[in-house]
């Protein structure tokens, strides 16, 4: 008998399909389980495939359709079986016209005036009829044992997850494994491997004061303050020769964030609008130049803070700042050695941190965020170097200062740092 093959519902939101491939024409053999079309749904391309074996005797569609749900796609059966009856029932016919007409005159011709009794010969081939029918069924598990049915996309999911189908009761048309019956299966086990079991665990450690008073000031500055960020790359060539020729003569070691402070003092120095502070109803602009530099502690941040920073030189910065850090790593910072902040600096560069934004800490105007000095690829005079670049990125709080006023600073400190004679002067 011959059978339908129409399009189902391949997910469990889909209301219609586009067949992105049409993979049989009339007179193709198939079995159960060959792919018929490809449907893309609201979710994937899945294979559509059949659950009968025989010949094509019509296709009704063709690549490119939208079908509904229960669109017929193809005929399947015995070859030269009437098949006009499943043509009467609809379904989104989308024949050509040519095989309408054809199908019509094969109805016609089909018709007979009237019944009559089998003779001898009909009765004989009874037996073989029964077999063909028989061929065109269903190949379901239900029917032969051999075949499961599942929709396309509990197939995936199955194969995905390592599930056996033959182990899942379908809850869809006809006992049809659908995805919501694979929700909550347990994928088959294919190994004798050990499952590990893990343990969920968790502890709650008390908010030490200063983290509370990081979390207060941060989240004040961060919603407070109007931030904006300014970026720049910065050719370090030249300070990475002047430190190496500096630690080669002097008794202390001066780093790169020494040579950034100071070149940053300098630039605050001719760029005095960033050297500025939000109070509300006024704006100080401060003729001192206090550099805050920020340190990673135990318990969070703590903020030293080198004072006339533009009057120091590299290698009194350099003492100025090992002694804060230390203070800072062992508590022993003094109230008035974190007061006074006109600028801040944050460098994160010796973690490998290549660039970042900072969130400016009150009550200066801006933070630099300083990342990490790496060699890359540069154009130099017309040829292609290895260069040693790092990026700055300038947070500012836009009440205060405007971008042209950051990006100038900026500037500014470029200069210094690809010049940096012009800071050791």
């Amino acid at each position: 008998m011959a059978e339908a093959i129409r399009l189902g519902r391949m997910t469990d939101t889909m209301e219609e399909g586009f067949l992105a491939e049409v993979n049989v024409k009339v007179g193709d053999k198939i079995k159960s389980g060959d792919t018929v079309a490809e449907v893309e749904t609201d979710k994937a391309t899945l294979p559509l495939e059949s659950y009968y074996n025989g010949t094509i005797l019509h296709v009704a569609a063709k690549k490119g359709d939208t079908l509904k749900i229960g669109d017929l796609i193809a005929i399947i059966g015995k070859e030269g079986e009437d098949y006009s009856a499943l043509l009467a029932q609809g379904g989104g016919d989308k024949a050509a016209p040519a095989e309408k007409e054809k199908t019509s005159d094969k109805k016609a011709e089909d018709k007979a005036p009237a019944e009559t009794a089998p003779t001898k010969e009909e009765t004989k081939a009874e037996a073989p009829v029964a077999e063909e029918q028989a061929e065109s069924k269903p190949a379901t598990a239900e029917v032969h044992g051999d075949r499961i049915k599942a929709s396309p996309l509990a197939r995936m999911i199955a194969k995905e997850k390592g599930i056996e189908l033959s182990t899942v009761k379908g809850t869809g048309e006809d006992g049809r494994i659908t995805k919501r019956d694979l929700e909550n299966v347990s994928a088959t086990p294919k190994t004798t491997m050990p499952a590990f079991v893990g343990k969920e665990n968790s502890r709650e450690v008390r908010v030490s004061q200063m983290r509370k008073a990081i979390a207060r000031r941060l989240s004040e500055s961060k919603n407070g303050a109007p931030h904006f960020y300014l970026t720049m790359d910065i050719n370090m060539d030249n300070a990475v020769s002047i430190r190496t020729q500096l630690n080669n003569v002097l008794p202390k070691k001066v780093s790169f964030n020494d040579i950034v402070i100071k070149a940053a003092a300098l630039a605050l120095r001719q760029n005095p609008n960033v050297n500025s502070s939000w109070l509300g109803d006024t704006i100080r602009y401060n003729e001192h130049i206090h550099i805050g530099m920020a340190v990673a502690v135990e318990d969070g941040l703590l903020v030293p803070v080198i004072k006339f920073a533009d009057g120091k030189t590299v290698s009194q910065i350099s003492v100025e700042a090992k002694m804060l850090a230390e203070k800072a790593t062992t508590k022993k910072l003094l109230p008035t050695e974190m007061e006074g902040n006109t600028f801040t600096i944050s460098n994160l560069g010796m973690f490998g941190i290549e660039e970042f934004t900072a969130i400016i800490n009150p009550p200066d105007a801006c933070i630099l965020a300083v990342g990490a000095i790496r060699q890359e690829p540069a154009v130099i005079n017309g040829e292609i170097k290895v260069a040693n670049k790092m990026k700055v990125t300038l947070s500012c709080d836009h009440r205060v200062v405007d971008g042209a006023t950051g990006a100038k600073f900026l500037q500014s400190l470029k200069s210094m740092l690809e010049n940096p004679v012009s800071v050791l002067l």
